[in-house]
């Protein structure tokens, strides 16, 4: 793990990196079920990707992490958004910026999933392998690191990549969680 000081020196531990194993989780999801990452580990790799819906890097996001789940969405392959909110308001968030994707609620009061992986900002995504292991950390918007989890959940899937990005879209390189 990779500690940082944060403005008034305090160590605060970063984002779990890669080659980092994964840490177990089972959240609820919005519609109502239960989600078990080592159950989804055994039919295929996961992205999770945390977010917070006044983040407006979250929402720069979403979309094109929708595009993800949009193209490549399968039994092989499991993409969720981890919410920092509760129910209603992510609700809201999810029907505001057309998120179809499956959502997880981590409690806002203790972040259990957030804090097991050590975040200080979101969004953050992780490509988790089936073995646990997590092959990719993104912390704010990185292009070419979402290009990377889209060629990879294009390899997963066995399916043919797709652009994910419009040919008219100016997409960001970098924007800090």
């Amino acid at each position: 793990m990779t500690w940082l000081k944060n403005v008034f020196g305090e160590k605060k531990m970063s984002a779990l990196v890669a080659g980092t194993p994964a840490p177990p989780f089972e959240l609820p999801a919005m519609d109502g079920s239960k989600f078990s990452l080592t159950e989804a580990l055994a039919r295929g790799p996961v992205l999770a990707i945390f977010f917070k819906i006044s983040c407006p890097v979250c929402q720069y996001a979403f979309p094109y992490f929708e595009r993800i789940h949009k193209s490549y969405g399968s039994p092989k392959f499991t993409i969720v958004g981890i919410s920092q909110n509760d129910q209603q308001n992510t609700a809201a968030f999810l029907k505001k910026f057309g998120v179809t994707l499956p959502v997880l609620l981590d409690d806002p009061k203790t972040y259990p999933a957030s804090n097991a992986y050590g975040l200080t900002n979101v969004p953050t995504a992780f490509w988790i392998s089936e073995d646990g292991t997590i092959e990719i950390s993104s912390v704010g918007w990185s292009r070419q690191e979402f290009e990377e989890m889209a060629s990879k959940a294009a390899s997963a899937t066995a399916s043919v990549p797709t652009p994910i990005f419009q040919p008219k879209e100016t997409i960001a390189d970098f924007r800090a969680g």
